[in-house]
């Protein structure tokens, strides 16, 4: 347990930080969740309209630091790749 007033402030900061970086890892997976669901669903507009509801949110999540910016941009460039292939299917 802290035993310093600072260290005191710095717990109850921490747990602050945590949940809200927990929130906003939450709503990246949703964003993600439904790129998915309109890619495994067929339709080429709405898993495009889907992806560019999410790309924002998941640069948003790898700018406040809740993943790794290259994870964001992988997982945007994997998601495109597979809403472009439904384009040409």
């Amino acid at each position: 347990m802290a035993n310093t007033t600072s260290a005191k402030k710095m717990a109850r900061k921490i747990a602050r930080r945590t949940e809200v970086n927990r929130a906003r890892r939450s709503r990246v997976r949703t964003f993600i969740r439904k790129v998915e669901e309109a890619i495994s669903g067929g339709d080429h507009a709405v898993a495009l309209a889907a992806l560019r509801s999410a790309e924002p949110e998941m640069m948003r999540a790898a700018q406040h630091g809740i993943v790794h910016r290259n994870n964001a941009s992988r997982k945007v460039s994997r998601l495109a790749a597979r809403v472009n292939a439904l384009r040409s299917a």
